[in-house]
């Protein structure tokens, strides 16, 4: 069976569970858009980079399928694996390396590895070829990674808090280069990430994991425009219906509670106060998933 690149899903995980002393992914299920950036977001310990290790095959899972260009990912493990690029927070390469080694390396490992796509990033990057890995800072050590990831003719990038701890600039740098890898429509990136902005900029499908379980997984603009905030007294709250409500946080006003239906629920209690409200907030509020 040959890998299918233009299938609708780039990846399509079913029933994922992973289990852990004191944590475990629940009957995880969403899918990965293909041409699309999908932004992968939840608090630190929700389950994210278990996720990805499942997809990378870098962990074994309990239960569930999972499905890369078409594909089962563990049977066509060194397939896939030929075609996705990989960045994680951490960087991955010896502190001795250079960029000629890590050339010589990946050219062994890379079927279509490009050392003249190689090269022409590190100019793109601006980082330096004669640097040891060690000497470059971690903006540029998150640059040579990301260089490397796009330098085997990846058809989709996996990336795991790629942006972590860097500077705005080199960040909207990144993204940039993200934006760009996915024009022609047949590229496809998973950006997780904890910083919200970044997922608002350029992602064009949202997935969000809370406590090892997917609470949301849509398209962006409809998650903005489907959720809204009403503000009300404790008492007024009293009366809103359970079911309309996602979550809720004590404010100095009152109460703020998350709905899943902006437009309904404007209706339904038009004599209280019912806001849009930011993708950030969504996810703080689906943060405390459970919180009514």
């Amino acid at each position: 069976m040959d890998l299918n690149f233009q299938c609708k899903n780039a990846v399509e995980i079913n029933h994922l569970v992973k289990r852990y002393r004191g944590f475990e992914l629940q009957d995880v299920s969403f899918a990965i858009p293909t041409g699309c950036v999908t932004g992968f977001i939840g608090q630190n310990g929700a389950g994210k980079t278990t996720t990805i290790k499942a997809i990378l095959n870098m962990i074994s899972r309990d239960q569930g399928e999972i499905k890369v260009f078409g594909c089962d990912s563990e049977k066509y493990a060194m397939e896939i694996k030929q075609n996705i690029g990989v960045v994680f927070d951490d960087i991955c390469f010896h502190g001795r390396l250079k960029p000629k080694h890590i050339d010589r390396i990946l050219k062994g490992i890379y079927k279509e590895w490009d050392s003249e796509v190689f090269y022409d990033y590190l100019k793109k990057l601006n980082l330096p070829e004669k640097k040891r890995v060690a000497e470059l800072s971690r903006g540029m050590q998150m640059k040579l990674q990301i260089a490397t990831a796009l330098s085997h003719h990846a058809k989709l990038l996996v990336m795991d808090e790629p942006t972590g701890g860097l500077d705005p600039v080199v960040r909207n740098e990144i993204l940039d280069f993200f934006m760009e890898f996915i024009q022609d429509g047949e590229h496809t990136v998973l950006l997780s990430s904890h910083i919200i902005t970044d997922i608002e900029r350029i992602a064009d499908y949202i997935v969000l994991i809370s406590q090892g379980r997917i609470v949301l997984s849509e398209d962006k603009e409809t998650v903005e425009q489907r959720h809204g905030v009403i503000k009300c007294s404790e008492e007024a709250f009293q009366k809103i219906a359970a079911e309309d409500v996602v979550s809720t946080r004590k404010s100095t006003f009152g109460i703020e509670a998350l709905v899943g239906d902006y437009e309904f629920c404007k209706r339904k209690y038009n004599h209280l106060l019912c806001e849009k409200t930011t993708l950030e907030d969504i996810f703080l509020f689906y943060a405390r998933y459970g919180s009514k």
